[in-house]
């Protein structure tokens, strides 16, 4: 992969709609793209390891990434905060790996400000 920079792919939709289905089909076939770990404030779970689930932080952390521009999207869900790590996403791009985000759509719309080059794709439900 070194040469060339790695894609940026975007998978978004409303909540339910089958985003996390999606990615993982194509965590089966396609092999070389990576999902972004993302930064949350919420306590790790029995189980989870920090940097493979999420990356757990303080708010206090989460407060300077915002300050420093170093999340390329984030929302609070209920009483915590979520974000994509900007450094971890560029520093992957630049080593030619493909990134895929799977991320609602206010979060899609913060990426697109700043990575329009991104590869924006929609999941809509079927029906109302």
């Amino acid at each position: 992969m070194a040469g060339r920079l790695g894609r940026l792919f975007i998978i978004s939709g409303p909540s339910g709609v089958g985003k996390g289905t999606i990615v993982q089909a194509l965590l089966k076939s396609m092999k070389e793209i990576k999902v972004s770990v993302s930064v949350t404030t919420r306590p790790a779970r029995e189980g989870e390891q920090n940097g493979r689930e999420y990356y757990f932080v303080s708010d206090r952390e989460f407060d300077e990434l915002i300050r420093t521009d170093r999340l390329l999207e984030w929302a609070r869900v209920y009483s915590n905060r979520y974000g994509t790590p900007r450094d971890f996403v560029l520093e992957e791009l630049a080593s030619g790996q493909d990134i895929i985000l799977e991320i609602d759509i206010q979060g899609a719309l913060q990426v697109q400000r700043k990575m329009p080059e991104g590869i924006y794709i929609f999941i809509a439900p079927p029906s109302i």
